[in-house]
């Protein structure tokens, strides 16, 4: 008894060993700095530690530093012990820094501001994740290491999409200190596109007055949600200001968008005379709602208004770059124009792209007038037109990354397969699918060598960025909360910022991982992020469903229709594996459900599809089993879809759905669903929600009907075979 006593306490002294190991003294950063070495010194931050700062430069950090650590007021001359301490060493590089932690002091020697800021952020690092609750309590202890560090790539941006959904200026805000916690240093701003424009103009007042909303009575169409309600927002001058100041202090650059000359609707909507002059027979909504969403190229008075308007846009943001768009233009609409045509064979060209060249050439030199160097996605930097000055954002793949660097180009980094964060993350989780599927692990496995670039090229790339477009934030409970976005980019944004840094931690996914969760995952919870948590991997074997746990979270299951919540505690046996979902969960932060594939296997019983509405020849309904099936026109209120099954279906769930399953567009927005036991009488049973309509364990049925309530915005509607699952 004695020996199995001691036994038992020497495991429980060395598990207390391991657990105060990883909670005190492990260093573990992201980015990974470039070179770090750990001893055994400590520094113990008091209330009674100084902060020395001996240059007006670094003054704004110093203010930054305080909202976090209660310590005092900086000075000019440090002490003999118990300070932080701020300098600048001009023979380092703007944002490399040297950190250095001793039993006496911490400090902080950087090339210039940005290296300072990037201190601060590795310090913080080092500290209790209380942090950044802006309420730790002192004392704390910082673990003693000597850091040099600097970013391999000067550009490390991550781009916000508020013109298809608009996210207030306290969320902006917040997302900036988000971003600045991992060491990304610019903020692309995505203020216009179709769906609104989201910055005060006040030469031209009714661009955001009007333009900044949709839906109701605005002279812009709903999209994506909320079909019976005028929504939106846009950004004063005063309120672009504050943000462009808070994010210099936090070493954040922010580039604002203006998206020319497509996705120009809202715009055009507000301003329609700025569209090509030919007869539109482009009608949406019925047949009264212009969709052109192009600036005509050779109407002079367009670039009168356009410089009027960039001038203010220019003079709110001290940045040198200032995106302008230049992707999908729809040429169609330029080729129908008498204008365009004529300017086309008057300079003996056929090709549209000969137009956007112009057309970017003229914008570029308005923004040259103004201090600013262009930057353009992709499809604009293959005229020969685009000044070299310009930065290209790849973002449809690495080989049109090679293309822009192959033409000369100073290339930001950011296919949409690696780096594109509205993407779902897993075929059953919420979000986009045409840019592909895929989590973390896959962007942060990006590989320059691997993907087949050389080291002239990689020397031409200027940095990384990964954007987030809102299309799916509105139906996933956006425009109030932005607790979708955060799930959707972090711990992505994690990946992204060791990229942007180099990899200088050699890049191995296991020792990344390990950093992330352990001791990432407190940091982002106290930062207050919705974060995703990996999920556990789901095992079957010979009547055994197991679970096999990824990082230090909890695992939780519910068997499918239940609520109640169990949490794993080994291993099942059961002949239906498909009945559990299972997930982890860390401090309250989710990964999503998984489970085994039985769990998501559907049936597709003989049925026939018919409609009120025109169906579209090229995509008709016969053939919905294959592919989604789509209308000539969108709906009126009272137009039905029928879905006739030829044997009643039993099933434990059933979804019907119009209109994109990941996006909520083409859908009958209002309107509800009904079933029928005998193909006659129907029953109403469920409303439609972004166009999709849920059964869960309903009774047999021989026909279900979809019912519109309103006339729907939009050109069609697309209509989706039922995914129906059977009984267990």
């Amino acid at each position: 008894m004695k020996r199995l006593l001691l036994a038992i306490a020497v495991i429980f002294a060395v598990a207390c060993s391991k657990t105060t190991s990883n909670q005190t003294n492990e260093v573990a950063i992201i980015p990974q700095p470039l070179s770090l070495s750990q001893h055994n010194n400590t520094f113990t931050i008091t209330p009674n530690s100084v902060l020395v700062c001996n240059t007006n430069e670094l003054t704004p950090i110093v203010g930054y530093v305080q909202e976090y650590l209660a310590v005092k007021g900086a000075v000019e001359s440090a002490p003999s012990e118990n300070f932080i301490s701020l300098a600048l060493d001009k023979s380092l590089a703007e944002e490399e820094y040297h950190l250095a932690v001793s039993n006496k002091s911490v400090q902080i020697v950087a090339g210039g501001y940005g290296g300072a800021f990037n201190g601060v952020q590795t310090l913080f690092q080092l500290l209790p994740s209380e942090v950044y609750t802006k309420q730790m309590r002192l004392p704390a202890v910082v673990q003693g290491c000597d850091v040099k560090d600097k970013p391999k790539f000067a550009y490390r941006g991550f781009m916000l999409d508020v013109a298809r959904t608009f996210m207030e200026k306290e969320n902006v805000l917040r997302y900036i200190d988000y971003i600045a916690y991992h060491k990304i240093n610019k903020f692309h701003w995505h203020l216009t596109d179709n769906q609104g424009w989201r910055i005060e103009i006040k030469s031209h007042p009714r661009l955001a007055k009007e333009g900044g909303f949709r839906g109701g009575d605005s002279s812009i169409r709903a999209s994506y949600g909320k079909w019976n309600e005028k929504y939106g927002g846009f950004y004063t001058q005063e309120e672009i200001k504050e943000v462009v100041a808070y994010a210099a202090v936090r070493n954040i650059e922010v580039i604002p968008e203006i998206d020319l000359p497509g996705h120009s609707e809202a715009l055009a909507r507000i301003y329609p005379e700025v569209l090509c002059r030919y007869t539109n027979d482009e009608l949406d909504v019925n047949g009264n709602y212009d969709n052109r969403n192009v600036v005509c190229a050779t109407k002079e008075s367009n670039y009168k208004l356009l410089e009027e308007i960039l001038a203010e846009v220019c003079a709110l943001f001290p940045s040198k770059h200032f995106h302008i768009g230049g992707d999908e233009v729809n040429m169609s609409q330029w080729k129908k124009c008498p204008d365009c045509s004529a300017w086309l064979k008057k300079h003996g060209y056929t090709d549209g792209y000969k137009l956007e060249d112009m057309f970017i050439s003229r914008i570029q030199a308005i923004l040259a007038k103004y201090g600013k160097e262009p930057s353009v996605w992709n499809e604009a930097a293959f005229g020969g037109g685009l000044s070299k000055e310009a930065l290209v954002h790849g973002w449809k793949s690495p080989k049109v990354c090679k293309q822009v660097m192959a033409a000369g180009y100073r290339t930001i980094f950011m296919p949409q397969q690696f780096f594109y964060f509205d993407m779902r993350q897993s075929k059953h989780e919420p979000g986009a699918v045409w840019g592909g599927c895929f989590d973390i692990r896959k962007t942060y496995s990006f590989d320059f060598v691997k993907e087949g670039f050389t080291p002239e090229e990689i020397a031409t790339v200027e940095g990384f960025e990964a954007p987030y477009w809102s299309e799916a934030f509105l139906s996933q409970g956006g425009d109030k909360s932005i607790d979708f976005i955060e799930y959707q980019t972090f711990p992505r944004i994690c990946a992204l910022a060791e990229l942007g840094w180099g990899k200088n931690g050699g890049g191995e996914w296991a020792e990344f991982q390990h950093r992330l969760a352990s001791r990432h995952y407190d940091r982002m919870s106290d930062m207050g992020l919705n974060f995703r948590v990996t999920p556990p991997e789901v095992h079957y074997e010979e009547g055994q469903l197991s679970i096999e746990k990824i990082d230090s979270s909890e695992v939780y299951y519910r068997e499918d229709g239940c609520k109640k919540v169990h949490r794993y505690k080994g291993v099942i046996s059961t002949t239906q594996p498909g009945k559990y979902l299972f997930w982890s969960e860390y401090r309250g932060h989710k990964s999503p459900e998984v489970a085994h594939p039985s769990q998501y296997h559907t049936i597709k019983p003989k049925m026939t599809l018919t409609s009120s509405l025109p169906e579209n020849p090229k995509r008709g309904f016969a053939t919905v089993a294959e592919r989604d099936a789509r209308t000539l026109r969108t709906c009126h209120k009272g137009d039905w879809i029928l879905f006739e099954f030829e044997e009643p279906v039993e099933c434990r769930k059933a979804e019907f759905f119009t209109g994109g399953y990941a996006v909520a567009s083409r859908t009958i927005q209002v309107g509800y669903l009904e079933i029928s036991e005998d193909g006659k009488n129907f029953e109403r049973v469920a409303d439609l929600e972004y166009g999709v309509a849920t059964l869960v364990n309903p009774k047999p049925f021989k026909a279900a009907r979809i019912v519109s309530e309103t006339t729907a915005v939009g050109s069609s509607i697309n209509i989706g075979y039922p995914k129906i699952y059977p009984k267990w």
